[in-house]
Order: C-alpha cells, then sequence, then structure tokens
C-alpha cells in the first residue's frame, strides 16, 4: 500500500476508536462516517469540540427536530469541523426552515441544508431552495416511484454545480437508460445516474468506466455494494484516475479494514467496508479546495458527494437496525 493511504488508513480507524470512546450508545454505522468527515480533511478527530458541538445542537434544537435523530452525530461532526460552529449551524438552520417550505421535513433534507449551507452564499438560500425543489419536481414526474426524500440531496448537489438544468435532466436520464439493465436495484441506479450526470465526459463514457471498475473489482472477488453505496462508485468513477489504479488502493484499503475490529461480519459489513476503502482512496485525488464556485472543480463535489451519500446510508442503515430490533 502507498504510504500516503496508509497513513490515511490508520487516522482513519485512530478517529473511529476515538470518537467510538467518546460517544457510546450509536449505531455502529455512526462511528466510521464521522472518522471519514475528519480523515478527508487529514485531521485527528477533537471530541472536545465535538461535545461543544452537540452541546450547541441540543441548545438550537428541540428534542424532535430531524437534527437530533439518527444523523445527529454527522451533524455535530460538521459542525464540529467548521472554523464557527454556531454560525454554521445558524446558515443551516436558516436553509432547513427555506427548504421546509418546499419539501416535507426529514433527516435527507438536513442533509440537503447542510450542503447548501456550505456552499452557497446566504443571499442565494432562497434561490437555490427554489430551485432545488424545481429539479426534483423533474426527477419525479420523469420516476415517480423512484424518487423519494433522499433525492432532495442529489438534485440540490445538482443545483449548486451550476450546470444547464437542462443538460443535467438529459444526462440523469442517459446514464439512467445506459446503467439500468447492470443492476437490480432502479433507486440505487438513479442516484448513480444522478451522481454521473457532474461529470463532463459522454455519458456513454462515464457509464463505462463505472461498469469497467464494478467488474474489475468483482473480478478481484471485491463485490461493490448495488444499493446505496453504488452511487459511491460513481464518484469514484469521476476522477481522472485510470481503473487499475484505483482498484489497486481500494483493495488495498478494503485488504487493511478488513482486519480491524468492527469491518468484519459482525460490524458494518463487507458492501460498507468496500465503500469506505474507495472514499480514503479517491483522497489522494481530489484538490484541496475547501469551496466550490464552478462546476470545473470536481475533486470538490466528488468528496462532497461521498460525504453526503455516506450520510444517507447510515441514515437507512441505522434506520433499517432500529426497526428490526423494535420488532423483536
Amino acid at each position: 500500500m502507498e504510504e500516503a493511504l496508509q497513513k490515511r488508513c490508520n487516522l482513519f480507524i485512530e478517529n473511529r476508536d476515538a470518537i467510538k470512546a467518546a460517544f457510546k450508545w450509536n449505531y455502529s454505522y455512526i462511528y466510521p462516517l464521522c472518522a471519514w468527515l475528519y480523515t478527508a480533511k487529514d485531521m485527528k478527530a477533537d471530541v472536545d469540540i465535538m461535545r461543544n458541538s452537540l452541546d450547541l445542537l441540543k441548545e438550537n434544537t428541540s428534542v424532535f427536530s430531524n437534527f437530533r435523530g439518527i444523523s445527529r452525530m454527522a451533524t455535530v461532526t460538521m459542525l464540529s469541523l467548521s472554523d464557527n460552529p454556531k454560525e454554521k449551524l445558524d446558515r443551516t438552520l436558516d436553509v432547513y426552515n427555506k427548504l421546509k417550505e418546499l419539501f416535507w421535513g426529514s433527516e435527507y433534507l438536513v442533509v440537503t441544508a447542510t450542503m447548501i449551507a456550505d456552499l452557497a452564499e446566504p443571499g442565494e438560500y432562497e434561490e437555490m431552495a427554489k430551485n432545488t425543489r424545481t429539479l426534483y419536481n423533474h426527477m419525479k414526474e420523469v420516476h415517480p416511484f423512484l424518487t423519494s426524500s433522499e433525492d432532495s440531496t442529489f438534485a440540490a448537489l445538482l443545483v449548486l454545480s451550476g450546470l444547464d438544468t437542462g443538460y443535467l435532466e438529459d444526462e440523469m436520464e442517459k446514464c439512467y437508460q445506459i446503467l439500468k439493465p447492470g443492476f437490480f436495484f432502479k433507486n440505487a441506479v438513479q442516484s448513480l445516474s444522478q451522481v454521473l450526470a457532474l461529470g463532463d465526459s459522454s455519458a456513454e463514457q462515464k457509464c463505462k468506466k463505472t461498469l469497467e471498475l464494478f467488474e474489475y473489482l468483482k473480478s478481484h472477488n471485491y463485490k461493490y455494494g448495488t444499493e446505496y453505496e453504488l452511487a459511491t462508485l460513481g464518484v469514484l468513477a469521476l476522477l481522472d484516475v485510470d481503473i487499475e489504479t484505483l482498484a489497486k488502493g481500494i483493495m488495498e484499503a478494503d485488504d487493511f479494514l478488513k482486519e480491524q475490529k468492527g469491518f468484519g461480519a459482525l460490524g458494518i459489513g463487507a458492501k460498507q467496508r468496500l465503500m469506505y476503502a474507495g472514499m480514503l482512496t479517491m483522497c489522494d485525488y481530489i484538490p484541496s479546495v475547501q469551496t466550490m464556485k464552478s462546476a470545473a472543480l470536481i475533486g470538490v463535489v466528488s468528496l462532497i458527494i461521498a460525504q453526503q451519500v455516506a450520510i444517507m446510508i447510515c441514515i437507512v442503515a441505522a434506520s433499517t437496525a432500529a426497526s428490526a430490533a423494535s420488532s423483536h
């Protein structure tokens, strides 16, 4: 394994263990997510600042708020990574309230609000919220049975890219039609298509690279998840890196994680483990730019997509676990 990737994998485990020790009784899916948010910035988890951010969240939201649900620790982690957690929370709540006028409140809407607050200026919030709803409506018209609350996040991401809406709509559908025969879960195919719409090469080229990366990993006995995890495969395919180089890093990172406690059959499972291996690998190919001002900064977009998808996977996985527990 390359030295940089090895260091990142070690930091990821160190951060996971520190966060798990400081914040007990969360779902197992939450800890690697929070650890990755710190690791992606090449930082050690600061659990004291995280505790302060948790207090801040509790002070500013009600106990029944969607900000206090399963995604709470993801929100806390992102606040703790901010230079000004209070200002970041205020901005996020402002966006969330604007979005709630157009969407049903949900934990996915919290993710959407966080992203808009990160990437847009306060004067743009209302317009971004309206444009997000408009694009979401289009998604709903084209795929009424596939489009649900998590797609608000992808709609916002596409709007924030600054790309022409008509182009994005066409590109999403082209990618969806190309990829649909290859995967069983059509909802996951839609999410993957939304990610690939951000790439600047043709739909055929983007889909071809995605499928080739999936098959390359599969042929080496690394089966990438085909549900929500599939969207992060699209993130990897958008990077300007050849398949063999990407796959080598992913496989080596996965081999490392497999030996760590909590990443085996009794932990988050092989599919999420491989997803995190991919997310750790992509950090080598993403520029250290903190704000997105144009769609050309695809690396920054990629990091944000991966972050949002990982949070959504946590919400889904933890919700499923909670439902299973309550039925016994």
